[in-house]
């Protein structure tokens, strides 16, 4: 059937007719609404629709006009009932696309915090992995200390002796050949006393040293250490770092709750920001992971694990050039030599009593290789003529015997993030430039402060009072260590060659400061020692040296050259220091009772 829709639209003058055939009676979706469409019809006499319909061909019965007239009506109806259809299933669509779109974006947000936290050395635990190590979970220890090295030896066999259940991981535990880490100061050898590890350094061949030379073009002066208040066993001590820490791994090992494996830690194990524990690869190369309440990370300045429990800002300012002469006599027996070269220091000292250990200092990052024979040239023809004449043959000797070797020198501040269950020690933690021979004195006097903070504690799983006292922890040891760090690391740039004249200055009146004697001499050895790790009087006598410097400017009388000169002086030693101590932290370095931790001292037992 043909239906003829005429639209009148008088308002834009237009008369549009649309003509469409119906299948009317036999459309089985039309059917069942008949009777109720045309109840609709019946009900609403005055309805209109804006529109005239006309019937070309006339129906011969009222009802059946009416049945048309009705449909003509309904087809408004099927479309909005075919709308809503449409619509359920497209919002339905949507929906499950939105579902499956968050559930995405979630787990790519997990996936992103679980990468991150493993680019930082942190693994999250999950309660379907949990029981993986469920053997290692149980196994009762204390504290997992990762690295076995002089700070990690020492950690184990301290925390050891105080009852603690202890599991070292290490990854060689066979002797290791270093070229640092071979002077130990007094202030270090009394951490040691302390500790009762005082015997390590016997059966080692072990010198002892009593101050230090310094060479100057030509010049030297002797300074020794102020142990006049000491028993007379306290001095410095050298030798061989391996031999060193094979000793305290050993004497660690006698323990019955320490144990040492060596392994390889991979990662570290959070869960809900709370370190508990280690994953690491064994000697056999089996994936295991290990739980305890703390874990103290001293793998080294190499440290892969740092990264997830401080900010490291590591600086390298040098690489020391290590070589070994052999059956010489350095010009000072039991003295520490520092040579100050062109263009930078060489230190020389007994590491055994047929071998001294010499360091050549090369500035900045770029070395002449040592393949191609540019390295052994370089220091025949530029650091030989600078050593004392005394050690001179046999320095070159040891060039010629090829056996040279470098070590980066790194530097790198405290700034630790507290995590609870982890703290870091040693120089994974905090390092400074080897000149002084300030590491292992550091990492000794942190590990008797650390001591001191856990005794209170009856067990470690107690999480609010390990916290507590880890946080402490970074607090306390500040004044010693940063007192060592900013020593160290001005005097490195003080015993610089350089073409600028004020830093001349400041180096030659350096050395004839410490040549003066007396507390001009005691006080800064003194500090290096590690005997009086006064971080103010580390500043007096820096600038104690600047102004004698300007002083000396001024004789016989003073010009406008020289004025000019002594001030450029003092902004060169402000320079030097202030960069170093704010990275220590001043308020932590000077004012250490301003902050709350300090006030958190081991309640009596």
């Amino acid at each position: 059937m043909k239906l003829a829709v005429t639209h009148n639209l008088p308002g834009l003058g237009l008369t549009t007719t649309t003509t469409t055939t119906a299948s009317l009676i036999r459309s089985p979706f039309l059917s069942p609404r008949l009777p109720l469409s045309t109840r609709r019809l019946r009900n609403t006499p005055s309805f209109t629709t804006g529109a005239t319909f006309t019937l070309r061909k006339k129906a011969r019965h009222h009802e059946r006009a009416s049945l048309i007239s009705a449909v003509t009506i309904m087809a408004p109806a099927i479309e909005f009932d075919q709308f809503i259809l449409a619509t359920f299933f497209a919002s339905l669509f949507a929906f499950v696309l939105v579902y499956v779109l968050r559930r995405s974006s979630r787990n790519d947000d997990a996936n992103s915090n679980r990468s991150n936290k493993m680019n930082r050395g942190l693994v999250v635990v999950s309660s379907q992995n949990d029981a993986v190590s469920t053997n290692l979970a149980d196994s009762g220890i204390d504290v997992i200390i990762v690295g076995a090295g002089v700070a990690g030896a020492a950690l184990a066999h301290t925390l050891g002796k105080e009852g603690r259940r202890v599991h070292v991981i290490e990854r060689d535990l066979s002797e290791q050949d270093r070229i640092v880490g071979e002077l130990l100061q007094p202030g270090g050898y009394l951490k040691l006393i302390e500790l009762g590890l005082e015997d390590c350094v016997k059966e080692i061949d072990a010198q002892r040293v009593l101050g230090y030379a310094l060479f100057k073009d030509g010049k030297h002066t002797q300074l020794s250490y102020p142990l006049e208040t000491f028993d007379s066993d306290v001095a410095g001590r050298s030798f061989h770092n391996g031999r060193f820490v094979q000793r305290m791994r050993e004497k660690a090992a006698t323990l019955s709750n320490v144990r040492l494996e060596q392994g390889t830690v991979t990662s570290l194990l959070e869960e809900n920001g709370t370190v508990k524990g280690v994953q690491y690869k064994t000697k056999e190369g089996n994936e295991l992971r290990l739980y305890a309440p703390l874990t103290v990370v001293c793998d080294g300045c190499f440290s892969n694990l740092r990264r997830s429990l401080c900010k490291p800002k590591v600086d390298v300012p040098s690489t020391f050039v290590g070589l070994v002469l052999e059956n010489c006599e350095l010009p000072f027996a039991n003295h520490g030599h520092v040579v100050l070269a062109d263009p930078s220091p060489i230190l020389l000292y007994q590491i055994s009593s047929s071998e001294v250990r010499c360091l050549v200092d090369v500035p900045g990052q770029k070395l002449p290789p040592i393949a191609n024979g540019e390295m052994a040239k370089y220091l025949k023809t530029q650091v030989a003529p600078q050593v004392p004449p005394e050690v001179r043959e046999a320095f070159i000797n040891a060039v010629e015997k090829g056996n040279i070797r470098t070590m980066p020198n790194r530097s790198m501040p405290a700034d630790p993030v507290p995590t609870p269950g982890a703290l870091l020690l040693g120089d994974s933690f905090n390092m400074r430039h080897p000149l002084t021979g300030g590491g292992m004195t550091v990492a000794l006097a942190d590990i008797v402060v650390l001591r001191d903070l856990l005794r209170p504690i009856h067990s470690l799983k107690d999480k609010e009072a390990l916290s507590k006292y880890i946080e402490s922890f970074y607090t306390l040891r500040k004044p010693v260590a940063s007192t060592i760090n900013t020593l160290a690391g001005a005097l490195y740039k003080v015993f610089l060659a350089s073409s600028d004249e004020a830093k001349t200055e400041m180096r030659e009146a350096c050395f004839d400061y410490l040549s003066l004697g007396g507390v001009c001499s005691s006080g800064p050895v003194a500090l290096l020692s590690g005997l009086n790790p006064r971080p103010l009087s580390l500043v007096l006598h820096f600038f104690a040296v600047a102004i004698f410097a300007v002083g000396r400017l001024m004789l016989p009388f003073p010009s406008i050259k020289s004025f000019w000169l002594g001030a450029r002086v003092i902004s060169s030693a402000s320079g030097i220091i202030f960069p170093i101590i704010k990275a220590e932290g001043v308020r932590q370095m000077f004012f250490p009772r301003t902050i709350a931790a300090i006030y958190r001292t081991p309640p009596p037992q």
